[in-house]
């Protein structure tokens, strides 16, 4: 048995984590660790991904191009760590990718999803566009520190397209309002075109072209158009008994009955 007051403590096990598992996350981190070349800065981002396993970075605050965070370190209190990027401007952004002819990518953005063309306008592309700053006595470009917090908003960034464009200085409401902004009638047309004109919205699909009328199907029932043979084996691998399984296909039959014809409020 232990002396009274000398425990040994086990360490918590925590779950894996990773980053950059997503084209954005991947490429700001690829950016972030650019500057480091030689066997000692390997060994910084060795260090500062254990860093990123083990939680120690606290308090990670993203915000409109500037990111803070805590990261402890091997002294007593952590280190403050910030990071500053450099900003883009919604406006050229939407610009450049009208002149890419790429401006359905912002419909794919408000879904979520990383387009190519939008994170290669809104990426940083050197070290210069993330100034780093830490309060350790490191004096390297990229410290361990500010290497962790990289790898905790890479993490974010995989997790949410939305995060890089904050990172970055904007984000998707500005995008689309830039958008839009560009698609209206100047100033100075004249005033009855201006009244009478229709402004149209960002052409998210590529054409103006006017789509055709849906098609009508016709009455159908798909409970009974099923194979008879794969609904019994389907119903009794779900536990009805060989008895029921007329009277449960006959209630299926009745409740899509009621589905179908139920009014649409």
């Amino acid at each position: 048995m232990s002396p009274r007051g000398s425990q040994r403590r086990t360490p918590r096990a925590s779950a894996a984590r990773a980053y950059g598992a997503t084209r954005w996350g991947r490429s700001f981190v690829d950016v972030v660790e650019g500057a480091h070349t030689g066997d000692a800065d390997h060994r910084r981002i060795t260090q500062a991904r254990r860093y990123f396993r083990d939680h120690h970075a606290e308090r990670l605050q993203i915000g409109v191009a500037r990111v803070t965070a805590s990261v402890r370190g091997s002294q007593l209190d952590p280190f403050e760590v910030t990071l500053t990027m450099r900003a883009v401007d919604p406006a050229t952004v939407v610009a450049l990718l009208r002149t890419n002819d790429a401006t359905g990518e912002l419909m794919a953005l408000t879904r979520g999803e990383q387009p190519s063309a939008i994170g290669e306008l809104i990426m940083p592309t050197e070290s210069a566009d993330i100034a780093a700053d830490c309060t350790c006595p490191d004096e390297s470009p990229r410290c361990i520190h500010v290497l962790c917090v990289a790898y905790e908003v890479a993490a974010e960034i995989d997790r949410s397209a939305a995060t890089l464009l904050t990172v970055m200085g904007t984000d998707t409401v500005q995008l689309l309002a830039a958008a839009s902004e560009a698609t209206a009638p100047a100033d100075d047309s004249p005033a009855a075109d201006r009244d009478t004109a229709v402004v149209p919205a960002v052409d998210f699909y590529g054409t103006n072209a006017t789509l055709p009328p849906l098609p009508t199907p016709g009455r159908m029932n798909p409970i009974m158009d099923l194979d008879a043979d794969a609904l019994r084996k389907a119903l009794r691998a779900s536990g009805i008994a060989p008895g029921d399984i007329g009277e449960a296909i006959d209630l299926l039959d009745d409740l899509y009955d009621r589905i179908r014809d139920r009014p649409i409020s």
